[in-house]
């Protein structure tokens, strides 16, 4: 799919209502996000529950609510400020993120599990390179924008070396689920922008030669390494990370057509599936709502998707179009991958699930993304 629009002057209000653009909110993205996040907070109380509802921390039940209606207001004021004003500061907004991920790299990041990626403040966290993702995305739809639609060599050379950056320094945190992220959201927006095929068909192979160089180097810890290949034989491999998928398959198989009920599923409320509220979240909606619930969840995601590819399409410029198709490509992927290392079907690589999985960081970013999507889409008819 390739789009050619040119821009346009704006008439950013030409009504001079300032809610007149919220006639024209996407009501159907809004409540599947927010229908998402629901299920999300119920599937984080399941999740942490435990066995014994006495000793019940709710202190991950309450910052997931926290983070839910934070998210709301988040995304309520990004949609309400004009994303080609909006579009001055996001250099700013770029900066600063590539100093945080820098800053976390430093003693003031704190690890976990082998990936030193969060600020800690008290019971909270913070991820920088959640942050990043849309920040990036605004910024590369920005560069691309001037092309109108058509790139050359050296075009995509310069969009290349604006994606290192995040890239790279996400890299040295050793979060390789998140550079996969930022990998995606590149591919999908250059084909969007006007990158011919052979360069994408040429960036996959050197992508995929640098990979195997990488692997081959022994630049990934041992842990890494398991995480990456465990999907391929779990029930013969002894690592964790093969232990944690053959857990969440279990529980997935046992919630059926129809789950064991909420709060009822055994392998949840026995703990077995390591991370089962973050990255893991899929097995707990697999077990305790089945086969069934699992389909309502994909829905959800397919309507995001939807709405996010038809605002797109009617986004008066390339800008909005490119902001639009990268943040789906970033639910897009992420959701695939997160229910896919669930299922057995690709690696393990710590990635959330948009809106469901526990998490202020990735909570409120793809709010923000939603709140993108949705400001392109009232103003698609604010042009002279």
């Amino acid at each position: 799919m390739k789009f050619t629009k040119t821009r346009k002057n704006f008439n950013l209000n030409p009504t001079g209502d300032p809610w007149s653009p919220w006639l024209h909110v996407d009501i159907a993205l809004v409540l599947s996000t927010i229908s998402l996040s629901v299920i999300g907070a119920f599937m984080v109380y399941s999740a942490t529950r435990g066995n014994d509802p006495e000793i019940y921390d709710k202190s991950y039940l309450n910052r997931q609510l926290l983070f839910l209606g934070v998210g709301v207001v988040v995304m309520a004021v990004v949609a309400y400020f004009p994303y080609r004003r909006i579009r001055d500061w996001v250099p700013a907004f770029f900066w600063a993120g590539m100093f945080l991920l820098l800053l976390v790299l430093t003693p003031l990041g704190v690890e976990r599990n082998g990936t030193k990626a969060w600020f800690e403040f008290g019971s909270f966290q913070l991820q920088p390179s959640e942050l990043c993702k849309i920040a990036y995305i605004f910024m590369l739809a920005n560069y691309l924008e001037r092309f109108n639609g058509r790139l050359n060599i050296r075009q995509l050379g310069n969009a290349l070396l604006l994606a290192v950056m995040p890239i790279g320094l996400i890299l040295l945190e050793t979060d390789v689920g998140t550079a996969l992220v930022f990998i995606a959201i590149t591919m999908g927006m250059l084909l969007i922008a006007g990158a011919q095929t052979k360069h994408i068909f040429i960036l996959t192979v050197v992508g995929v030669l640098l990979a195997a160089l990488v692997w081959s180097s022994g630049a990934l810890q041992d842990y890494q390494q398991d995480r990456l290949t465990s999907f391929i034989d779990p029930v013969s491999s002894q690592t964790e990370a093969a232990y944690q998928q053959t857990q969440a398959q279990i529980a997935i198989g046992s919630g059926g057509l129809s789950g064991q009920g909420f709060g009822q599923g055994q392998q949840t409320r026995g703990e077995f599936v390591p991370e089962q509220h973050t990255d893991f979240i899929f097995s707990v909606i697999g077990e305790e709502f089945g086969f069934l619930g699992s389909v309502v969840v994909l829905a959800l995601f397919a309507i995001v998707m939807w709405r996010c590819m038809r605002t797109a399409r009617k986004s008066p410029d390339l800008l909005g179009t490119l902001i639009s198709c990268g943040v789906m490509t970033l639910f897009a992927f992420q959701m695939f991958q997160s229910v896919g290392m669930t299922l057995g079907i690709m690696p393990i690589t710590g990635i959330p699930i948009p809106f469901v999985s526990y998490g202020g960081s990735s909570a409120i970013s793809c709010f923000v993304g939603t709140g993108l999507v949705l400001n392109v889409h009232m103003r698609r008819y604010q042009v002279v």
